[in-house]
């Protein structure tokens, strides 16, 4: 199977943020940083080598990008002279590439350590004779200009008659003639080496997703976090609530219930519908909430009487969740959607019975996936927004029991105020999945969709992982 899953690898320029995602769900398999780090830097060694030189000079900071580098100048040190400069002060370093550092004063290397740019005078002598110099100093990590010393040193290289080979990402202002990235390029036209990352670290999902949940800031006010309508009830009532509830722990700072089911929850806002089902007749009262509300969630306990108000939901929505009773025919479809059926409501949305082989439901997902993202629940969730695919594995066979669904959507809303509608559903999956693992395991095939909510924030912001 795993053989087969390649197909759903990304191509292409990764973004940094994607990249170490990508790189923590591989901790996580088990695949550490020191090991992609060993890979990289011996990887990048092999490059040096091809220019068949006696002198190397490698321009290493503070971060892995520096590590990489080290690690590089511990491959090369047979060669007649290698020579690392590195910032000595002014913060530490990474753990791991303190390691390396640790490691280079036993081999066959000169380390210049500098504290600011009158450091680098001295050593004016290694860029003349260097016949290559490494790029290590900023990588991914570089915003804006480069600082001192690491302004003089990349000032410096560039005065160099050495050609300049960077690290995934020229450090600003170096004038490099090759760029080297490892697994996937961060930049167009740069030379891709392999390092190794397995690949279910980045075709399923996993803790590194956390990292592009955004941090609430020391300042933020009330509703920062965001507003979230739901909008159901009438023939099922607790359905809405709950989802309304997996938005709260989820994130959301106002969460409004629409419905006609009245359940008394403190923390949430109702807004009364008078009647049994939701009607036309509510369309003035519903539209003016969805004009203020950052998402809305449509569809859980609202019956199939209730379709024209969801298709003018859709219309009026810049951001929406469907679920339930609003994946029907025709499709709603806001001007951002994510949608997240199980398979009986797939097929209702399609016409076609999602497979049970894995590869091929992933591939109906995806060419299901034209109006928006679809988040198809199941024993793996398959998310798809018609270009990508993401796997995700978290759960239990105890979330069989109603409600945890209309959580997952919940959540999927609350993330989707602040993230775009690929990342809030794969992040959401994952999220709820965890939640319920760590439920049953207190409450076994007893557990309650709400015995989950507790988990939720846990998982979500207990669990981050470093950006």
């Amino acid at each position: 199977m795993t053989g087969r899953m390649q197909e759903f690898l990304e191509s292409g320029v990764i973004s940094a943020e994607r990249m170490r995602a990508i790189e923590q769900n591989a901790i996580a398999l088990g695949h550490s940083s020191l090991r992609m780090m060993e890979s990289a830097g011996q990887a990048l060694a092999n490059v040096i080598l091809s220019y068949n030189p006696s002198r190397v000079l490698i321009l290493c900071g503070k971060g892995n990008n520096g590590g990489d580098g080290m690690v590089a100048a511990r491959y090369l040190q047979h060669l007649d002279a290698v020579d690392v400069i590195y910032p000595d002060g002014g913060g530490p370093m990474t753990p791991e590439t303190t390691v390396q550092a640790s490691l280079l004063k036993h081999c066959s290397v000169t380390l210049h350590p500098i504290r600011c740019a009158a450091d680098i005078e001295p050593l004016s002598r290694l860029f003349d004779a260097a016949e290559i110099i490494v790029d290590a100093m900023l990588g991914t990590g570089a915003s804006g200009a480069a600082r001192e010393p690491l302004a003089t040193l990349v000032s410096r290289a560039n005065a160099s008659a050495a050609p300049i080979v960077a690290v995934d990402i020229p450090t600003p202002g170096t004038r490099a003639a090759r760029i080297v990235s490892f697994h996937r390029p961060k930049l167009e036209g740069a030379d891709v080496v392999d390092i190794g990352i397995p690949l279910d670290a980045e075709i399923y999902t996993g803790p590194g997703d956390l990292v592009f949940l955004p941090a609430r800031a020391p300042g933020a006010h009330k509703g920062a976090g965001g507003e979230v309508l739901v909008i159901g009830g009438g023939p099922y009532q607790g359905a809405p609530y709950i989802a309304a509830m997996g938005a709260l722990r989820a994130g959301a700072d106002i969460v409004r219930i629409a419905s006609p089911a009245y359940i008394p929850m403190p923390d949430l806002i109702y807004e009364r519908l008078e009647g049994d089902v939701i009607t036309k007749d509510h369309l003035e009262t519903i539209l003016r909430l969805v004009e203020r509300a950052d998402v809305v969630i449509c569809g859980m306990g609202l019956g199939r009487a209730s379709h024209d108000v969801v298709l003018a939901v859709a219309e009026a929505a810049e951001k929406a969740v469907f679920d339930a009773d609003a994946l029907v025919h025709p499709l709603p479809v806001a001007k951002e959607t994510i949608y997240t059926p199980h398979a009986g409501e797939f097929a209702r949305m399609t016409g076609v019975e999602p497979a049970a082989d894995l590869v091929a439901r992933a591939r109906s997902v995806k060419a299901a996936a034209t109006a928006g993202t679809i988040l198809l629940k199941g024993p793996v969730d398959v998310v798809s927004d018609g270009k990508r695919v993401r796997f995700n594995r978290t759960g239990t066979a105890a979330m069989t029991t109603g409600g945890t669904g209309d959580l997952l959507a919940g959540v999927a809303g609350a993330l989707f105020c602040h993230l775009p509608a690929f990342e809030a559903a794969c992040i959401a999956a994952y999220a709820s999945g965890r939640a319920g693992m760590r439920a049953a395991e207190e409450r076994g095939c007893g557990m309650l969709a709400t015995d989950v909510l507790d988990f939720i924030p846990r998982e979500l912001f207990g669990r981050r992982a470093p950006g």
